[in-house]
C-alpha cells in the first residue's frame, strides 16, 4: 500500500484482521488485570531461563574451587617489608554480614516489591541479575587473589606481633 492509492479488498480484509487481533491482546491486558504470578508462570518462566540459572551453577561451583585453592605464595623479602607494616586493625564489617547486605537484603526488598505488584517475571529476573552480578564479581576478585598472591597489608604484624623482626 502507498500514498494515493485505493484499498483493495484483500488488503482490507487483512488489515481488519490484525486491528482485531491487536485489540484481543488489548483486552487481555487490561488495567488491574491479574499479573504473571509464581503459580500462573513461575515454572515455565524458570524452564525458560534454564541455561541461566545453568550458568550461575557453573559459576558458583568455580566459586567453590576457587576458594578451596591455595593461592600463589609470593617471596617477601626484608627490603618488602615496609610496603607491609600497616598496624593490625580489627575487621571493620564482619565477614557474616556482606552476603547479607550484598544477598538476602536485595532479594527481601525484590520480595516486597513482588507482593505489591505480583509480577513473577520483574522477581525472577532482578534475582537473576543479583546472583549474576555477586557470582561474577566474586569470581574474578578470587582468581586474581589466587594469580597474584599479594600479602596482605598488615603482614608484618601478623607475623611479629610484637614489631620486632628476626
Amino acid at each position: 500500500m502507498g500514498f494515493g492509492k485505493s484499498v483493495g479488498k484483500k488488503d482490507s480484509l487483512e488489515l481488519e484482521g490484525t486491528l482485531a487481533s491487536l485489540l484481543r491482546r488489548i483486552r487481555k491486558v487490561e488495567l488491574g488485570a491479574p499479573a504473571h504470578t509464581t503459580k500462573s508462570h513461575g515454572a515455565a518462566l524458570a524452564m525458560n531461563h534454564k541455561h541461566d540459572w545453568l550458568i550461575l551453577l557453573f559459576l558458583a561451583m568455580v566459586e567453590v574451587t576457587l576458594i578451596i585453592t591455595h593461592p600463589f605464595h609470593r617471596f617477601v623479602g626484608k627490603d618488602m617489608m615496609e610496603d607491609l607494616k600497616y598496624p593490625m586493625k580489627d575487621i571493620t564489617v564482619p565477614v557474616w554480614s556482606v552476603p547479607i547486605y550484598a544477598v538476602l537484603l536485595p532479594i527481601a526488598i525484590f520480595l516486597l516489591v513482588y507482593i505489591c505488584r505480583g509480577d513473577v517475571y520483574d522477581l525472577h529476573h532482578s534475582t537473576l541479575g543479583l546472583l549474576f552480578s555477586v557470582l561474577v564479581t566474586a569470581v574474578i576478585t578470587d582468581a586474581i587473589k589466587d594469580a597474584v598472591g599479594r600479602p596482605q597489608p598488615d603482614f608484618f604484624y601478623c607475623c611479629f606481633p610484637d614489631g620486632k623482626d628476626v
